[in-house]
Order: structure tokens, then C-alpha cells, then sequence
């Protein structure tokens, strides 16, 4: 689970669901924000615990306090370095001290040589002598040649090894990864169900419903926006102020984040000009100019946009990285 966090009740139900079948190897797939990962580890938490129930693990043994400080011994947790470092898990002695060293950035993919060390871990003897867990996550991060290296130990695991993989692009997996792992599509919560979850977090009702709305229903993706993003206030205000020309409107936003936010306004205005509802801001909050916007118009802004996706984690300006991207979308509004 994330730190800090209670579980989510939908995905509670969704651990409960899955722990009463049986099966060596599953797949969580679905969009980001769903709870893919916190239902993973709720999974390998529940098959290493000493003393599970159908709820899940207990929470408080010693294999429970393990997983908690990150140290479990039959647990192996394979994600990208950065993403290791993001949720607090440790990296191995070697990729540390050379990351420590300068001599490489961390990962974004999951490399190979960690899945050859997570293959030499499925062959080792069970330390607390119950099942020893692999968990992937995101596991479209895998690029070729580390899911070739997964395909045998997966499909003829040796002993008692369980895999938990949790996806969020599921297409861009092996198809001989997916045919060998049980599917689970992850369930959308309830509108009233998520509002409440983010209300427990702290989220004014409000603010809630203006962060549920832009993550388009994803809850985990809300919860981050809330975190890490800018007041939660400001998004309904988002398409007026570029639509005024006010290059201030992505400031708190990093380059990522802004593309992100202004692909969903482009989508927005698409679907408005096709006739369906807008999914990310409200009707009333879109510009009455947004109406009258050609197709062509904003298909050419949406493959501007996924070009400056491609290099949006290394602008060489941020700053005017994100003022040149408040400048196109003020004339996107704007032409003739």
C-alpha cells in the first residue's frame, strides 16, 4: 500500500476477490490511478503473511513488519530504479553505489540485470520458509529482453514462487507474458466511493471533485495531483486564463505535468467539437470560443503536444518551456 495510506475499500474487495482463488501467477492490469501497485503488494503481503485470513495479511506479524521496512527476504519487488527510489524500496549494493557514484542516472526501465537476480532469487530456498514473492510493477516497463529473460521462470516457476504483476499499458506486454499469468482487470470505484476516499485524505469536498474530475475518475492519480500538483482550486480556472493569454496559468506546474494537463484540454475540445461532453473540465469552465474550433485545428495542437511529451523530463528551459506551451495554447484559442 502507499505509505501512510489506509487501503482503498474497492481495492480491498479486489484483494479479497483474489485471494480466494488460486494461481501462481496474476496480472493486474487497468489505467493508471486505480490501485495497481497497493493491490499487488496487498497480494504478496497476504501470501507471505504468518498468519492470513480472507481479508488479506494480518498486519502485524513479523513477515508484515518485514514487508513494512522493506527487508522482506522472500520478497522480490522489481521496478525501475526511479521508481524504487519514489515508493522507498532499496536498490541492490551495485546499481546504489553507482548511481551514488555519478556513473549513471537511475533506471526508468526495469533493467535486466535486476531480472536476473530476481530468476537467482526464485531458485533460492524459501528464508522464512512459506512462499517467496515476485513483484513487478509497472510491469510494461520491462523492455524485451528483461520479459524474455521472466518467460520460463514464470511459466514453470521452481517451488513454491508466486508473481504479482501490476500494469498500467498492458498492450505493451510480451503477449507470451500476459497468456502465462492470471488477468484482473482493476475495478473503477464509484464516484461517491473515491470522492469519500480523497475526503479522508484531507481533500475539502470541493477540491475532491476538482481533482477526481482532471485525473478523469482515477483516484490514485487525484490523491497525487492533490500532493504534487497545484491548488486544486486553479484547474477549473485552467482553460479561461490561457484562453486570456496568461502565461502565468502553468506556473507550479513542471513541463510533464503541463503537457499532461493540456493533452486533457486538447481531448476536451476534440470530444466538445465532436459533440460529446468534455471528461477532464467541466462544460462551463471551457472558453465560449472552444465551440467554434476546427478538428484539423486541434488534432494539429495534440501532435504538438505529444511531440514536446517526448522530451518533456529534460527541457532545456523549464521555465520557458512552460511559457512557450502557455503561448500555443492561447493562439490554439485564438486563429482565424
Amino acid at each position: 500500500m502507499t505509505a501512510g495510506l489506509a487501503m482503498a475499500p474497492w481495492v480491498a474487495d479486489q484483494a479479497r476477490l483474489l485471494l480466494a482463488q488460486n494461481g501462481h501467477a496474476w496480472l493486474l492490469h487497468g489505467p493508471s490511478g486505480l490501485g495497481q501497485y497497493d493491490l499487488a503488494l496487498s497480494l504478496a503481503s497476504a501470501w507471505l503473511c504468518d498468519q492470513p485470513s480472507g481479508e488479506g495479511a494480518c498486519g502485524h506479524c513479523g513477515s508484515c513488519h518485514a514487508i513494512d521496512v522493506r527487508t522482506h527476504a522472500d520478497l522480490a519487488v522489481l521496478m525501475p530504479e526511479t521508481v524504487l527510489i519514489e515508493r522507498g524500496w532499496p536498490l541492490g549494493e551495485k546499481a546504489q553505489a553507482e548511481i551514488d557514484d555519478k556513473k549513471r542516472k537511475a533506471s526508468r526501465e526495469i533493467r535486466v540485470e535486476a531480472m536476473r537476480e530476481t530468476i537467482e532469487f526464485s531458485q533460492r530456498t524459501s528464508a522464512r520458509g512459506r512462499a517467496k514473492v515476485v513483484l513487478v510493477y509497472p510491469a510494461e516497463r520491462m523492455n524485451h529482453v528483461t520479459a524474455n529473460a521472466l518467460l520460463k521462470t514464470l511459466e514453470e516457476p521452481p517451488g513454491d514462487v508466486k508473481f504479482v504483476l501490476a500494469t498500467e499499458a498492458s498492450h505493451l506486454l510480451l503477449p507470451t507474458i500476459r497468456s502465462r499469468c492470471m488477468g484482473h482487470a482493476m475495478a473503477w470505484p464509484e464516484m461517491s466511493a473515491a470522492l469519500d476516499w480523497l475526503a479522508a485524505q484531507g481533500f475539502p469536498p470541493a477540491d475532491a471533485r476538482a481533482l477526481l474530475r482532471i485525473a478523469g475518475g482515477r483516484p490514485d492519480d487525484a490523491l497525487l495531483l492533490g500532493r504534487s500538483g497545484p491548488p486544486a482550486e486553479s484547474w477549473p480556472r485552467l482553460p479561461r486564463a490561457l484562453a486570456r493569454g496568461d502565461v502565468g496559468a502553468l506556473s507550479g506546474f513542471t513541463p510533464a505535468q503541463a503537457i499532461t494537463v493540456l493533452q486533457k484540454l486538447c481531448h476536451d475540445l476534440l470530444s466538445q467539437g465532436c459533440g460529446a461532453p468534455p471528461r477532464f473540465f467541466d462544460a462551463a469552465d471551457l472558453p465560449e470560443t472552444s465551440a467554434r474550433m476546427s478538428i484539423a485545428r486541434l488534432s494539429g495542437w495534440a501532435q504538438s503536444l505529444a511531440r514536446a511529451a517526448r522530451t518533456a523530463e529534460h527541457p532545456f528551459n523549464p521555465g520557458l518551456a512552460l511559457e512557450d506551451l502557455a503561448t500555443q495554447a492561447h493562439h490554439i484559442f485564438h486563429l482565424p
